[in-house]
């Protein structure tokens, strides 16, 4: 890897307004909060950025201050491997990482997936995401978005089957992934699989809480199960097999690029698909994901399209398709 002394770190806060809210069964929220990194060396930037998520212990501020604390040994030339086990996985980590890898892509002159010796991304049909709501105002949105061939579904527990109906009836030709995001229990577990799977969804995200699935190894799943909250990097694949199909997998829980890619190799040794996701945050948090999409069988990376504005030089996006992004966003 080229040397990365003497370069410098900077970090800030910044904030994307949502179009509208984006409720899920955690809540609702109306701006994007990331967090950028951005190392310099020679007149040369790299820059990263990650989103701190509650439901991980993250706060913007506490990754603002875990990446700053990173300025010495960036100074003292931190490599991309250095930093793997400098800092733990999250939000904080995959900033740093992610600048690491645009800066060294910048001064070789590479892109960023020659650089990393991975297959050259191509466009990808994206995931859209239907926010939680009762069946009638999702049914709205659906049918405002029955034109995408993928659409990811937000449940929440109770009247799930009323709703997926509602959004089938929506959306008669779409794809359709759901995400629970741990709101169902046992109890309702095979209910609302069933539900699901009657009204032909494809893929069925984090039903129930991480460490309480246990659930998932014991019943016949008519449908693919994905891991999202349950796993997070390498170690956290192997015990998950008896109980999912897929594996999400987000720069800002694998800590960076370096690991995601990793952990995409790993995952499909274990016989995992590939779900590729992420937050609610601009093209500079996607570009990088955008490594990880020729494994991935379910490409989510839709979070731009859920922005009032998103920053200059954006992907590309062409309705659902997402394009490799320009050397002048990332990589």
């Amino acid at each position: 890897m080229t040397s990365m002394k003497f370069a410098s770190l900077a970090a800030r806060i910044e904030r994307f307004p949502i179009a509208g809210s984006f409720t899920i069964s955690r809540g609702a929220k109306t701006e994007a909060v990331t967090v950028v990194a951005e190392v310099s060396r020679d007149g040369l930037t790299g820059r990263g950025e990650c989103v701190p998520y509650p439901r991980y212990g993250e706060t913007p501020e506490a990754t603002l201050a875990a990446i700053q604390a990173m300025q010495q040994a960036v100074a003292d030339g931190l490599t991309r491997q250095a930093l793997q086990a400098s800092m733990l996985p999250g939000a904080a980590r995959n900033a740093l990482d992610c600048a690491l890898i645009d800066l060294e892509a910048k001064a070789t002159g590479l892109r960023a997936w020659n650089l990393l010796d991975r297959p050259v991304p191509g466009e990808r049909t994206t995931a859209y995401t239907i926010s939680l709501g009762t069946p009638e105002a999702m049914a709205a949105a659906t049918a405002r978005a029955a034109h995408r061939p993928l659409l990811k579904i937000k449940l929440g527990g109770d009247g799930d089957p009323e709703r997926i109906m509602a959004v089938r009836k929506a959306a008669s030709e779409s794809e359709l992934i759901v995400d629970a995001n741990e709101a169902w229990t046992e109890a309702n577990l095979a209910h609302n699989l069933a539900a699901c799977a009657a009204v032909g969804v494809t893929l069925v995200e984090q039903p129930l809480p991480a460490g309480q699935d246990e659930a998932l190894a014991r019943i016949r799943r008519p449908l693919a199960v994905c891991a999202d909250e349950s796993v997070h990097d390498r170690n956290s694949l192997a015990p998950l097999r008896a109980r999912y199909d897929a594996v999400n997998i987000k720069l800002d829980k694998t800590g960076g690029l370096t690991e995601a890619l990793a952990m995409a190799d790993a995952a499909q040794a274990l016989g995992f698909e590939i779900m590729i996701g992420c937050m609610v945050a601009t093209s500079l948090s996607m570009a990088p994901a955008m490594l990880v999409t020729p494994q991935a069988r379910f490409v989510d990376l839709d979070g731009p399209l859920l922005l009032a504005r998103d920053r200059d030089h954006a992907l590309r996006y062409d309705d659902s398709l997402v394009y490799p992004p320009d050397a002048s966003l990332w990589g």
